[in-house]
């Protein structure tokens, strides 16, 4: 499992968040998850990737199928609500620029492999959906 906040934490700690670095973090992460792939190892990835464009160059990495595109669907007041980094509310107050939501955009997949609404259905019904769509093949980057 390869979480956002760790990444960015340690390989893409030079990075911040306008769209030019946001698009570099995603294409690090999309190669770190190819070597684990290319190793034989199945790769979760939990990232904002707010950019359709950044998501489509991780998938045109790997072999068709290689890719499934999870997308969490969550009306912004219940990510809000959720928050407990306080980050929403930082944003708001414009401390926190290129944030997205909020000062920054995000774009939705058009045609994602699996879309979990996370503000309706509880968290085990999500991670049953995710299951299911990993065991109907031999996937590896999500």
């Amino acid at each position: 499992m390869l979480d956002g906040d760790n990444v960015r934490h340690g390989l893409c700690g030079d990075l911040g968040f306008s769209a030019e670095d946001r698009a570099e973090n995603i294409r690090r992460i999309g190669e770190v998850a190819k070597l684990f792939m290319e190793a034989g190892v199945i790769v979760l990835t939990a990232f904002i990737s707010p950019f359709r464009a950044d998501r489509d160059k991780v998938r045109a990495m790997v072999q068709l199928g290689e890719f499934i595109e999870v997308y969490c669907q969550c009306p912004i007041e219940v990510c809000e609500q959720r928050d407990v980094k306080g980050l929403y509310r930082r944003a708001r107050a414009g401390e926190i620029d290129h944030f997205t939501g909020v000062s920054s955009p995000y774009e939705a997949p058009d045609i994602p492999e699996l879309a979990v609404n996370t503000a309706e259905g509880d968290i085990h019904d999500c991670v049953r959906k995710v299951i299911g769509i990993l065991s109907q093949g031999d996937n590896a980057i999500i």
